[in-house]
């Protein structure tokens, strides 16, 4: 496994970690037990970094891995937690208090007195742009309370404002083979400043997984069922914000473009990590064999698999198929 350094801190965190949102049963229900056989087997393949939320099953996520770390001391892997989802996202609700409440909460919950990273979870553009945002954020680490911070975003707009800033340590972005726009700007972008690169949703909530066809139906509790139009937040973190049919038609192309015993998910992860700028990809996995298969995606890296015929695959397929349909502000 691959480790890369993140951002300006100077940490190691693995090519491929492990995203938790799964953990919190936000995806269908999830046992302690094998949402710690999840964490156990990541970390047996090299894993490095785990990447949740305060909001994550309403803290049951961080509180997962703050048992799972407290029992292997030593452990030298980084948790990037995000906050801000707690509240409505509304611009005056970022204020150096709920900052503060919200991290307290996270130590808490993850057992330690410093955060490793704090991410903001999305908020309003307003709150990106906003000098007093750093300001809070700054003050957190000052106090020791965090030890950096970063921002996830849904649009490339917001991206570029993150990366600008002088201590922001990394941006979290939607990036795989059904949205390219990160590879125009943001990349370059992070890559020139130093600020670390976290694609999220690589595996664009299952549909490169290459299993689904177009009857797959999902759970009520999952919001691949209750948010799929955008019901209850963004619609562009469920399936990429891409209607269900056509990505399963663009999955199939993708998977006919590979190589026999290259599975499409290992592709994929392999292809988004060896994008200049990535530092870490961070897809979700519900058992062992899905934790497994993603790490083990990083041996993809070392040769053997023709990277650029499937960078060539995957733009095709995004101009012919998914460039019409893809918001332009993602």
């Amino acid at each position: 496994m691959q480790q890369r350094t993140l951002g300006r801190t100077g940490r190691p965190v693995s090519a491929i970690g492990l995203g938790t949102w799964q953990l919190g049963a936000d995806w269908g229900a999830i046992t302690e037990e094998d949402a710690t056989a999840v964490l156990a087997a990541s970390v047996d393949e090299g894993v490095t970094l785990f990447d949740t939320a305060d909001v994550y099953g309403d803290g049951r996520s961080e509180s997962i891995i703050g048992r799972f770390l407290a029992a292997r001391p030593g452990h030298g892997i980084t948790v990037a937690t995000k906050m801000g989802r707690r509240l409505a996202q509304e611009p005056e609700n970022y204020t150096p208090e709920n900052f503060r409440a919200w991290t307290d909460r996270s130590r808490a919950n993850l057992g330690v007195d410093t955060l490793d990273l704090v991410q903001l979870h999305c908020p309003p553009t307003a709150v990106i742009e906003d000098d007093a945002t750093y300001d809070a954020l700054d003050a957190l680490v000052a106090d020791g309370a965090i030890a950096a911070y970063g921002v996830s975003v849904e649009t490339t707009a917001q991206a570029l404002a993150a990366i600008a800033r002088p201590n922001v340590t990394n941006v979290q972005i939607i990036f795989n083979p059904f949205r390219l726009k990160p590879l125009d700007e943001v990349l370059p972008a992070a890559e020139a400043a130093g600020v670390a690169i976290f694609a999220r949703v690589p595996l664009a909530s299952g549909l490169l997984s290459g299993k689904y066809t177009a009857q797959t139906t999902f759970a009520a509790d999952d919001h691949r069922t209750y948010n799929r139009h955008g019901e209850a937040f963004d619609r562009g973190e469920t399936f990429s914000g891409v209607d269900f049919e056509t990505g399963i038609r663009a999955a199939n192309e993708l998977s006919e473009a590979l190589p026999a015993g290259v599975s499409l998910p290992a592709a994929t992860l392999a292809w988004i990590a060896s994008r200049p700028g990535v530092t870490s990809v961070i897809p979700g996995a519900r058992n062992v064999q899905q934790a497994q298969s993603n790490a083990a995606a990083a041996a993809l890296l070392d040769g053997g698999f023709d990277l650029d015929a499937f960078d060539r695959a995957v733009r095709d397929v995004y101009d012919r198929d998914l460039r019409a349909a893809i918001h332009p502000l993602w």
